[in-house]
């Protein structure tokens, strides 16, 4: 109730025909056009599902191969130690990472004249901070699999490639579909970690919407706000009819 509410009323009053929260005042599609006449905010909608779907592709297969390492790490100690510098950056605040990339970039600015914030810093931050998502994804997955599968296909005279094309990676794809979902998602909606390192004329949704809120709430934002949303209906509606598939 508490989450689903603040979204419906802002929803409803997407379709307001005033220019304020404070009453409906009849129903209109105004603030709908209002939104797809402004440019530069489509713009940064189309950058931000780029950023989101470049990042959490790339996450993804970073993700499978480094989840892939730590459960095959022969070595039980050093097999913890890397999971739990993996669970680390899951718990680490926002605001850290995000300062810690600012120093990192700033850093390489100086030593690259020509480097400098902007798509390329976001898009590096957003596949750092989603691969330990993938990666705690695929792992029970990896747990799930029965080895005996893979030592029987090397038996069979099977490559490594072959092991891992028609063995392992189809026993994961769940978990692997999940991974990207959730590693997409918070793409998506990241704020804090973009906020530092995002520049040279690059911003994100969740950025310009910050900036537009400080100097008023306009119901244009309430009518984004509502096709976003209907779109992760629609992701969370497709992820299920997949995950469906791949598990039966």
């Amino acid at each position: 109730i508490f989450l689903y509410i603040p979204i419906a009323y802002l929803i409803v009053y997407s379709f307001s025909a005033g220019n304020s929260m404070s009453g409906f005042t009849g129903f209109s599609l105004k603030h709908f056009y209002t939104l797809f006449s402004d440019t530069r905010l489509i713009i940064i909608l189309l950058n931000t599902f780029m950023l989101a779907f470049l990042s959490s592709l790339i996450a993804t297969l970073i993700g499978i191969f480094g989840a892939m390492n730590i459960y095959y790490m022969k070595k039980r100690t050093t097999r913890m130690m890397m999971l739990s510098a993996n669970n680390i950056l899951m718990v680490s605040p926002d605001v850290i990472i995000g300062a810690s990339f600012l120093i990192f970039f700033t850093g390489l600015g100086s030593l690259f004249p020509g480097f400098g914030l902007g798509f390329t810093t976001v898009l590096l931050s957003h596949i750092a901070f989603s691969i330990p998502i993938v990666v705690l994804m695929v792992l029970p997955k990896l747990r799930e699999m029965n080895d005996s599968m893979v030592w029987a296909a090397y038996d069979l005279g099977a490559n490594n490639w072959q092991i891992l094309n028609r063995i392992i990676l189809p026993y994961l794809t769940p978990g692997i579909i999940a991974g990207y979902f959730m590693a997409f998602t918070y793409s998506l909606d990241d704020f804090a970690v973009t906020f530092f390192v995002t520049g040279n004329g690059f911003t994100t949704l969740s950025v310009e919407i910050y900036s537009r809120a400080r100097q008023g709430i306009s119901l244009e934002i309430n009518a984004l706000s509502a096709l976003v949303f209907l779109f992760s209906l629609i992701l969370v509606v497709g992820y299920y009819f997949i995950s469906k598939d791949n598990m039966s």
